[in-house]
């Protein structure tokens, strides 16, 4: 087998081995959200985000960023499979993880009354964000735990850690929301929290790690650096979440919280269902590109076969959507649910040109650039602020599925041409044959969805389907050996 056919054999392996993972991470997220949808309907979802928002937001800042800095910190001392390589660092990691959420707690709660006004407009949520700031010291102390599966590899406990705090989140959720409906938000988010915390412990201690004493300057010469890297790594994340929430409360003052429930409810399918796939695929590719980060000709490469392969899997998952998209709303939420399909159906033709951004974006990171990271972090997030405003203000929903579309085209061009000024970077025309098949293929789906007769609409959607998946097997057919693929995918899974 060649080298490019090898690198396409392992990019779309870890692809499919992380995504099982993924896809039962999904079923309980739809569980959830089903439930939230019936019991306490828009208006609850739309109180529930702002807080996530508001929680989240700070999570962010007082996090530091240990989740992903520490694990390529454990990950780069952990020699030859001893464990004492890495005491020292995971224990470090461990005691940023304690102060990190106690700082977070802290803050919550001084400054409740001021979220609860930013947020909701009134102090009526005070005593709210002083109860749930206790989830973010439970958040820190469970990431200390996760980072070190991550670090050392572990994956199927970090499978295990994940599956199960979500699921037994997911199990005391149901019967809170049932009996009290709206009043359970509060005691849902702590104790779904608290039990993602414990199961985090329970697995993490199947790994035998020895207590270690790190020194002072160790822990100031180490600490700095995980921090620091966190710092640049979580930014554009951090810019993100804070993009959502002035979105969020702008939608909410202008069109209420129920519009702020169906807002979260679309997104929640873009980026949680759909947009997993680039977290899957994020977990192999950025150690990858950092490793070569300084060979720009190996990095083009890598970019773009990450590239490929990304546009190749999102495309069926778009066509599927458009085409079932109704009965995904009824699904996962309810009928009333339905004032979000348009805004989804144009959200996710962007997720086309979000699916190379993002393979480009890495290029960044991996170069260490943090003042062009920066300033593209902050342009970007501005840039996606002011057309989301703009697209809801003038046309509701579907101008806010609009606007996700038109910044992610902007986001794509802006990325291309950075990377290509800076680093050399660029697309060859058999990459563009490919992505120009993709998008008139989801392009055509979503035009089809205008058809008044429902018999050809839908025969022609259920066509695009068929016709994308023999598209996608027969372009990565030409890339990788797709029988070998298989049958290592299986033997990993009897192993």
């Amino acid at each position: 087998m060649s080298d490019s056919k090898t690198s396409y054999h392992r990019i779309v392996k870890t692809t499919s081995l992380f995504g099982g993972v993924q896809f039962f991470m999904i079923i309980i997220g739809v569980i959830r959200t089903k439930c939230i949808a019936v019991f306490i309907g828009p208006e609850g979802m739309g109180i529930i985000s702002l807080l996530n928002s508001a929680i989240n937001l700070v999570g962010g800042v007082t996090g530091l960023g240990i989740e992903t800095s520490g694990v390529k910190h454990l990950s780069s001392s952990y020699k030859n499979d001893n464990l004492s390589t890495i005491a020292s660092v995971a224990a470090l990691i461990k005691k940023l993880a304690v102060l990190t959420g106690i700082l977070g707690c802290v803050l919550v709660i001084l400054f409740s009354s001021w979220l609860s006004q930013i947020t909701f407009g009134n102090s009526n949520h005070t005593f709210t964000f002083v109860f749930i700031s206790i989830t973010l010291l439970f958040r820190q102390l469970m990431i200390g735990q996760l980072v070190v599966l991550q670090g050392l590899r572990k994956m199927r406990l970090l499978a295990k850690a994940n599956f199960y705090g979500n699921g037994l989140g997911l199990l005391v959720s149901i019967p809170l929301y049932y009996y009290y409906r709206i009043d359970a938000i509060v005691p849902t988010i702590i104790v779904a929290s608290l039990a993602s915390l414990l199961v985090s412990f329970y697995y993490s201690k199947k790994i035998p790690i020895e207590k270690n004493v790190f020194s002072k300057e160790q822990g100031n010469t180490e600490g700095k650096s995980i921090i620091r890297l966190g710092i640049l790594l979580t930014l554009s994340g951090l810019l993100t979440l804070l993009s959502t929430y002035l979105i969020q409360i702008f939608v909410g003052k202008w069109g209420g919280l129920e519009q702020v429930g169906f807002y979260n409810a679309g997104f929640t399918l873009l980026n949680s269902y759909v947009g997993v796939i680039f977290t899957v695929m994020s977990t192999d590719y950025f150690p990858r590109l950092a490793f070569i980060s300084t060979d720009n000709e190996k990095v083009r490469t890598s970019v773009v076969q990450q590239s490929f392969v990304s546009i190749l899997i999102i495309t069926p998952v778009i066509i599927l959507f458009l085409t079932f998209i109704p009965l995904i709303v009824k699904i996962i939420f309810t009928p009333e649910f339905n004032a979000i399909i348009s805004m989804v159906c144009f959200g996710i033709l962007a997720m086309l040109f979000r699916a190379v951004s993002w393979s480009m974006g890495y290029i960044l990171i991996a170069k260490g650039d943090s003042k062009m990271f920066m300033r593209t972090a902050v342009g970007f997030n501005s840039i996606s602020l002011i057309l989301n405003i703009l697209g809801y203000y003038y046309y509701g929903l579907e101008g806010l599925g609009f606007s996700f579309l038109l910044y992610y085209f902007i986001h794509f061009l802006g990325l291309k041409i950075i990377t290509k000024k800076r680093y050399g970077f660029y697309f060859e025309s058999d990459f563009y044959n490919t992505y120009l098949v993709c998008i008139l293929l989801c392009v055509a789906t979503f035009l089809f969805r205008y058809l008044p007769n429902p018999i050809l609409k839908y025969g022609l959607m259920s066509l695009m389907v068929v016709v994308s998946i023999v598209f996608v097997l027969f372009e990565m057919n030409k890339k990788t050996a797709l029988k070998e693929l298989f049958n290592a995918i299986i033997k990993k899974k009897n192993d």
